[in-house]
Order: C-alpha cells, then sequence, then structure tokens
C-alpha cells in the first residue's frame, strides 16, 4: 500500500489531500519524495514567515535539555520568560498570558474571559470570518457553520464587509444594548482573502467598544509576527485591543503552541472564576522554539520588515502587470497578498495548474491567496511568479 492509499483509507480529512508527498523543507522550498522542489508562496498559511528549517530555531529545539513536560499548576521560567516577552512585543497595554496549544484554543480562551469579564453571553464578529474549530470558536465565525452544526451557541450578530461607515454604524447599534460581550476580528482579515478593512472603521470599533463596555479581540493567529509589515496587524490601525490571540508563526512552525494575551484590567476581573486547563498548552519544546523565534524576530525586526516592504511592492508590481482571464483586483498588505478574480472556477484551476508547474498557492473561492516567507529573497520569488505568470 503507497502513502496516498494509506492516507485515504487510514487518515480522515474533509477533501482528499493533494498529491504533494513532502519530506524535506528549506527556506522557501518544500521538497517531496520524489526529489521534486516546490516554491512554497504559501509557508502553511502563514506558519513559516521565517522560511522553513531556519537553523537558530532548530538547532534550538534539537539541543534542548527542557523537561520532557511539566505540569500546568507547577512553576517554570521558560513559561515567565515567553509571557513577558508577549507582553514586551504586543501593543497597547496587553500583559497577561494564557496557555494554548493553538490558534483554536487561543480564541476559545478568550471568548471564556470575555463572558467571564463582562457578564454577557454575545458576540459581534464579521459574516464569513474563521477563528477556528471548536464549537465555541465556530459560534462566533461564519454563519455558514449553523447549517451544519444546529447548536452551535447563540448571540453572534455579524457585520458584513466592506469595513467601512456604513458597517460602523451597524456596529454601534449591535454594541449600543450594551448585552456584546466582545467584538472579534482579524485586523487584517487573511481568511476573507486578505480583506482590509478602512481605518475609519477600525479606529470606530475600538472607540464604540470602550464607549459601550464591549471589549476588543484582536485575532492575530495569521496576521501577527511580521505577516502584514507590522509585527502585529493591529499596528496598522493604532488598535490597543483588551485581548489578542496569537499561534501560526508564533514559534516559526517548529511546534505548536497558542497564546491568549489579555490586559491586566480583563485578568483581574476574572481571576476568582476562570479556570482554563490545557495539558500541553506550552509544552517545554514549544516554548523553546517560541522564544528562539521571537528573540530572533525582535532582533532582527528591522531587516525582515524591510524585506516585506521591498517583496510586497515586487509582488504588487509583477501581479498587477499579469494578464488574467478574467478581470482580477489585487489586496496586498505586506506578504499577505490576495487576488480576486470574476471567475471561482478558474482561480481554482490556476492553484491546480501551479501546482503541477511547481508552485504552491491557494485560493478561498474567487480569491488566490500567497503568503511567502518574509525573508524571501527576489530571485525565488521572481521564479515562482514566473510560474504563476505562465499558469494564467
Amino acid at each position: 500500500m503507497n502513502v496516498k492509499e494509506m492516507d485515504s483509507t487510514f487518515l480522515a480529512r474533509d477533501s482528499p489531500a493533494e498529491d504533494v508527498q513532502v519530506v524535506k523543507s528549506s527556506g522557501s522550498v518544500l521538497i517531496s519524495a520524489r526529489d521534486r522542489r516546490y516554491i512554497d508562496f504559501l509557508m502553511g498559511w502563514c506558519v513559516g514567515n521565517l522560511g522553513w528549517d531556519h537553523i537558530e530555531i532548530r538547532s534550538q529545539v534539537r539541543r534542548s535539555r527542557s523537561p520532557a513536560y511539566v505540569n500546568p499548576a507547577y512553576l517554570y521560567k521558560p513559561w515567565a520568560e515567553l509571557a513577558r516577552l508577549l507582553a514586551d512585543i504586543t501593543p497597547g497595554r496587553l500583559k497577561k498570558s494564557f496557555r494554548a496549544t493553538g490558534g483554536t484554543e487561543a480564541v476559545e480562551v478568550a471568548i471564556q474571559i470575555a463572558m467571564l469579564s463582562t457578564k454577557r453571553d454575545r458576540f459581534c464578529s464579521i459574516e464569513g470570518s474563521y477563528h477556528g474549530n471548536s464549537i465555541g470558536a465556530m459560534s462566533i465565525a461564519s454563519s455558514d457553520y449553523r447549517k451544519q452544526y444546529k447548536n452551535l451557541l447563540n448571540g453572534c450578530q455579524k457585520v458584513r464587509p466592506p469595513l467601512n461607515d456604513k458597517a460602523l454604524d451597524k456596529v454601534e447599534k449591535m454594541l449600543s444594548r450594551r448585552n456584546i460581550a466582545a467584538f472579534i476580528m482579524e485586523p487584517i482579515i487573511c481568511n476573507l482573502g486578505v480583506l482590509i478593512p478602512e481605518k475609519e472603521f477600525m479606529v470606530g470599533v475600538q472607540s464604540l467598544c470602550r464607549q459601550y463596555g464591549t471589549l476588543l479581540i484582536v485575532d492575530e493567529v495569521a496576521a501577527g509576527f511580521g505577516r502584514t509589515g507590522r509585527l502585529f496587524a493591529s499596528e496598522h490601525f493604532d488598535m490597543e485591543p483588551d485581548i489578542m490571540c496569537l499561534a501560526k508563526a508564533i514559534t516559526g512552525g517548529y511546534a505548536p503552541l497558542g497564546a491568549t494575551v489579555t490586559t491586566d484590567k480583563v485578568a483581574e476581573s476574572i481571576q476568582e472564576e476562570f479556570s482554563f486547563y490545557s495539558t500541553y498548552g506550552w509544552h517545554p519544546l514549544s516554548v523553546d522554539a517560541a522564544i528562539t523565534n521571537i528573540r530572533y524576530l525582535v532582533k532582527h525586526k528591522a531587516r525582515l520588515l524591510a524585506n516585506v516592504s521591498e517583496m510586497s511592492h515586487y509582488f504588487e508590481s509583477r501581479l498587477s502587470r499579469m494578464k488574467f482571464k478574467y478581470p482580477a483586483r489585487i489586496r496586498i498588505k505586506g506578504l499577505a497578498i490576495g487576488v480576486e478574480v470574476s471567475n471561482a472556477d478558474y482561480v481554482s484551476k490556476r492553484v491546480d495548474k501551479c501546482r503541477q508547474a511547481g508552485l504552491l498557492i491557494t485560493a478561498e473561492e474567487n480569491v488566490l491567496l500567497l503568503f511567502p516567507a518574509l525573508n524571501i529573497d527576489q530571485k525565488i520569488a521572481e521564479k515562482g511568479l514566473d510560474i504563476l505568470e505562465s499558469c494564467l
């Protein structure tokens, strides 16, 4: 039985696996079992922001002398070190970190904290959004989940894009009832084809949350750690959230880890009530990877973000000159890149053609999505874009 047969027989998936069997990775390249090289413009969907096989992070994990496991009830110095690092780099007054294993768990923690802190049980989010796969996370995301799961939590009101002044008026009507625990969104919505809200909307949402006692939760699971040209996408809008959800690129892909970071005020408001037990939240090896990854990002922040800016301009310039078969519109913030094309079937077929030609990209409905590494060099970016252009 070959790998493909074994996978389809024993591994549960929501759709058949793509025909790429990865055995190695290096920089912006994945290498298959047949020694075929693929240029990776996905990086695990915003996970490998520093490229694959990053020598500093991998070597730190390999030489780790951390304990095999630490009971969540015990003291462990690297937990405190990582929490302090996150307090130092996150915007506003965020300070206290809650341990999680990934993005879904980080969002679930945020939901529970918001309900306990405000004594409210309703939420407001962006229609069509995605925040994870738990019942709680699906309850505050796209309305489509209600078609599959009838017993999702009630009480999440949705704001439909475009996110502009008109949408802000709708938000105020929702929040003015003073029964919304939290407004949650990605600052740059990678999961809606790199949807970029108007700054007035973002500034207005933060102001309305303060006015009506609603907590502001920013989901930086995909957009965080440099993806959009700032360390956090919230910084584009000068946001100071009450709660931030982190995961994906927090370890660079070397181990699973998530975090929910809150202000002191929020953490103190739930101190006597909140209990969230995560058996593998902040496993010692994951913490080693996260600390090494974050310290590298901070140390080389100026150089990395300068490269993001330079490559962002290069990608936008190349994409704007490409001849798509149907009308196309580019949405780009840093190296979060969406190309909206007016024909979804055409988009899906381009993804397949690119994979066959040696380039890995993806699509959400009618939007081609590209999430290259922050440190990608122009030579490999040019080669990947040449493949894309040849497949149009």
